[in-house]
């Protein structure tokens, strides 16, 4: 096999190289690119099939990202919630530190598409160190979510430094990385990697898969390699339409998902970032979808349906309404539709 940075560095990055590998119309996608990087390498590249499969639509540019007249640039307010350059503080215990500004695939709906993979995004010692600093001077932060931009794909040597400047901060007890390296460029989980970051418990990573054909050999390997070492795996999953919009597809996922010692830890309503609109579905499909899972796999394979507010507000679950009445008895449906009740406890 070869190595992943071979790997990464023969990616289609490029309106030549996309026209030379697929067959599209590259050219109507010139001002696509030159807005909203692209990035495909070869190992996601064997996973498409045919133009517009979910693999295609996650990673091939579309014209109507440029067309997009709903999203925002910002739709989380990422900027505004940043004390420091590239760190931000949305919740009172907890931060997300971006540490990294290109990834192993650009996908096509990606939250920070304003910025990572562009010089837009600058990473350098300076603003890591300014992160340090904020982190020592505010010890109500418990957890740091490392991300980028894809960690993972920083030089072992640059992933070992922030981790170990991280641990030297006694209020931080937890560290979780958000990387898609395990479903899109699966050979960078090396064991030097593994062994290097399982020197930094308590260590999670929150990894992303939309579909189950996403979950190979290669990506089954590299999450049992982690898995292995004793580092939780949650995946965040993204609800988009045309690549997982129906409850099968994602019935499908969540088991595999399982099956590889990842537990589906969120499913996502596609945030309002500007060029992906054409990813959004209706609030009412995920809630749908949600119902249709409830009860007919285990509970281990369902995440939580959530929404990111817009303008920082936060996460807010999306769930399906059992509760019909609530007083002195609790009047509710199972997942078959029947009624059921409860009788309350005597609080008095």
């Amino acid at each position: 096999m070869e190595p992943w940075q071979i790997i990464l560095q023969n990616s289609i990055t490029t309106l030549d190289g996309l026209q030379e590998h697929l067959d599209c119309d590259s050219n109507a996608l010139r001002e696509v690119i030159a807005n909203f990087p692209m990035r495909i390498n070869p190992y996601f590249l064997k996973l498409m099939h045919h133009p517009g499969d979910p693999m295609w639509k996650q990673a091939v540019p579309d014209v109507a990202e440029i067309n997009d007249r709903v999203c925002e640039e910002d739709p989380l307010e990422e900027e505004n919630l940043s004390p420091v350059a590239n760190l931000v503080h949305k919740y009172p215990d907890r931060v997300l530190f971006l540490v990294s500004n290109t990834c192993a695939m650009y996908c096509r709906f990606c939250t920070r598409n304003r910025k990572v993979g562009t010089a837009k995004m600058k990473i350098t010692p300076e603003t890591l160190q300014a992160g340090y600093d904020y982190l020592r001077c505010h010890p109500g932060i418990r957890e740091v979510l490392i991300s980028g931009g894809d960690p993972l794909l920083l030089p072992d040597e640059e992933i070992a430094a922030i981790l170990k400047n991280l641990r030297s901060i006694p209020s931080i007890e937890v560290i979780r990385i958000g990387t898609r390296v395990p479903s899109v460029l699966p050979m960078r989980i090396t064991d030097k990697l593994v062994t290097l970051l399982k020197a930094y418990h308590p260590l999670y990573i929150n990894t992303h898969f939309n579909h189950p054909a996403e979950i190979t050999a290669e990506s089954s390997l590299a999450c049992t390699m982690l898995a292995d070492a004793g580092i939780p795996l949650g995946c965040q999953t993204v609800l988009l339409k045309g690549v997982n919009d129906d409850a099968e597809t994602l019935k499908k996922l969540f088991l595999a998902l399982l099956r590889i010692r990842v537990k589906p830890y969120y499913l996502f309503q596609a945030d309002l970032t500007r060029g992906t609109n054409h990813f959004r579905t209706s609030t009412a499909t995920g809630i749908a979808i949600m119902r249709q899972l409830y009860g007919h796999i285990s509970g281990m394979a369902i995440p939580t349906y959530a929404l990111d507010g817009p303008k920082g507000k936060g996460k807010i679950p999306l769930t399906p309404q059992y509760i019909l009445a609530q007083g002195d008895t609790l009047v509710f449906e199972n997942y078959q539709g029947e009624l059921c009740s409860y009788p309350e406890a005597d609080c008095g």
